[in-house]
């Protein structure tokens, strides 16, 4: 029976440790990436793709620091350049999961949809911001641009320098929500809410505009399975199941998690923030709000039954 799946691809996707991010690495990575996802849509399954931007929207903030600096090209904005960063990541995932379809036979429509993300301005998370976004500064030179910008930087735990950081709101509403599962549903492949979808508000008087700040992708990619009434969420990592006590002597792969077990274990701290910790949350929000199954694994185990944690409500 087809399913509506929204699968979550991890950073590895395109980029790989120890590589440089060439556009020839990541597009070799991509396509071993949806070769590995050719099994569900030959089984006749509805696909909705996100993705990560971590290490791509980085180097556009790089490269906007540059221009400014030797051309005087005008920097854009954060979420500018997270709009770059959707577009060209999801012209990567498109033609390499094109040139996979086209060996096998197979005609679809790939679409990429630059997709905003509405947040609340007064989420708490605009009050502590805590994402690390572009390039390291001196001391000296990030108080240099919060004089001058008003931007937060912080300290990096590691000594490597100061960076911005920015919140990391909870994500509200999926744009084009309606258009991405009727589009997925007539059986297109969309790819959707790149880096987490740009963060947009509305302003008093009622007009969007996009904000400083970083969602986790997730938590937007739960959301977006939510609202376009997917029945499995699948997130892509590069481990091949959850793990209690990881990489210790006594670390314990899940192989299955209730949703009371899920929340027990990420209430004692057995996820980290900043890695599983928001996938195990995604899980846990997409099932409590009416989703039947929800996975975790290693991209290259996706069509392995024996493989990844699988999230079920009881």
């Amino acid at each position: 029976m087809s399913k509506l799946i929204v699968i979550a691809l991890g950073g590895n996707a395109l980029l790989r440790a120890g590589e440089k991010g060439t556009i020839t690495e990541q597009e070799r990575n991509a396509y071993e990436t949806c070769l590995n996802l050719l099994p569900l849509i030959k089984a006749g399954h509805n696909i909705v793709i996100t993705h990560g931007n971590g290490p791509q929207v980085g180097n556009i903030l790089l490269q906007n620091q540059a221009g400014a600096k030797l051309y005087g090209i005008p920097e854009m904005p954060l979420d500018v350049c997270g709009a770059y960063s959707q577009g060209f990541i999801g012209y990567i995932i498109e033609q390499q999961l094109r040139n996979v379809l086209e060996t096998n036979g197979i005609e679809k429509d790939v679409l990429t949809l630059i997709t905003e993300v509405l947040v609340d301005k007064n989420d708490p998370a605009f009050q502590n911001p805590t994402k690390p976004i572009g390039p390291y500064y001196t001391k000296e030179e990030a108080e240099k641009i919060m004089q001058e910008t008003g931007s937060i930087f912080k300290e990096d735990p590691k000594g490597r320098g100061w960076r911005k950081v920015v919140a990391s709101p909870k994500p509200l509403k999926i744009g084009n929500r309606k258009s991405i599962e009727k589009l997925a549903r007539e059986g297109n492949i969309v790819i959707a809410v790149g880096g987490g979808g740009i963060p947009v508000y509305f302003r008093e008087d009622g007009k969007l505009e996009g904000i400083d700040a970083v969602i986790d992708k997730d938590l937007a990619s739960a959301l977006l399975a939510t609202q376009i009434h997917a029945d499995q969420l699948i997130i892509l990592t590069d481990v091949p199941k959850v793990y209690l006590n990881f990489n210790k002597p006594n670390q314990k792969a899940l192989d299955v998690l209730t949703i009371e077990e899920a929340q027990k274990y990420l209430e004692e701290g057995h996820f980290a923030s900043g890695s599983m910790g928001p996938k195990v949350q995604a899980c846990i929000n997409f099932i409590l709000n009416g989703g039947e199954k929800a996975i975790i694994t290693e991209t290259t185990q996706v069509n392995n039954p024996e493989a990844g944690t699988v999230f079920v409500k009881k």
